[in-house]
């Protein structure tokens, strides 16, 4: 072996039972860490460590799965380890969770609860890094009809929020009533002043189309909040 070859520890180096591939057949997908379902999609590891080291440094480089589903391309591709193949597989991953998470039956999909609303957007807006405003639209039966629809980006502010674009749609799909839903890139779903007063302002435009605003939800990692449910602007 000459003075310039490295040893690269590899998964087969690791004893049978941890192995990530051999232990997701054996106990189930369910049942892995994120390091080692990570470390399934990387299927190598780098210079001096193998797939599962890898993974549990990119995860912390990168704050958790929370940092790695708002990774970008680049982003990825500057953690040491992470080159641009691997950089791809991780994104395709990324992506096909997030269709699934909005695939579905959502056509028919009864609302009945807040949660049911947050349940339909929380993974896409989760992870964006600016704030998104989306407009779920219901039918009399509260259905849902098509899919949420995303209506503006910025920050949420009654000087820059047009009335006439949130319930543009829901006039042309003669919907009877909307969810309001939008997110808070900081993670913390707490509702700021101008959430209430956007709220308030949208309440109103609804009576006057006869359009009822059902609710507004802010979104934030993994949580949400119901301006409906504390009484914030929809009182009086």
């Amino acid at each position: 072996m000459g003075e310039d070859t490295e040893y690269r520890p590899r998964i087969t180096d690791l004893p049978s039972a941890d192995r990530p591939r051999e232990r997701l057949a054996e106990v189930g997908a369910g049942n892995l860490s994120n390091p080692e379902l990570l470390a399934i999609l990387l299927r190598v590891g780098a210079k001096g460590e193998n797939a599962v080291r890898l993974a549990e440094r990119m995860l912390n480089e990168l704050g958790g799965l929370t940092g790695l589903h708002r990774a970008s391309y680049n982003d990825l591709c500057n953690v040491k380890g992470i080159g641009p193949a691997k950089a791809a597989q991780l994104k395709a991953a990324l992506e096909l969770g997030e269709r699934i998470a909005r695939s579905g039956p959502v056509e028919r999909r009864v609302i009945s609860s807040p949660a049911d609303a947050a349940n339909l957007v929380m993974y896409e807006l989760s992870a964006l890094d600016q704030e998104y405003l989306y407009v779920i639209h219901l039918d009399t039966r509260n259905r849902v009809i098509g899919s949420p629809r995303e209506v503006y980006h910025g920050s949420l502010n009654t000087s820059l929020i047009r009335v006439a674009e949130v319930f543009s749609e829901a006039v042309k799909l003669n919907a009877a009533g909307i969810i309001v839903v939008h997110n808070h890139p900081s993670g913390d779903p707490s509702p700021s002043p101008e959430d209430v007063a956007v709220t308030r302002t949208l309440v109103e435009a609804g009576k006057l189309l006869d359009i009822d605003v059902l609710d507004h939800l802010v979104i934030g990692q993994h949580r949400f909040v119901s301006l409906k449910e504390r009484g914030l602007g929809f009182s009086g």
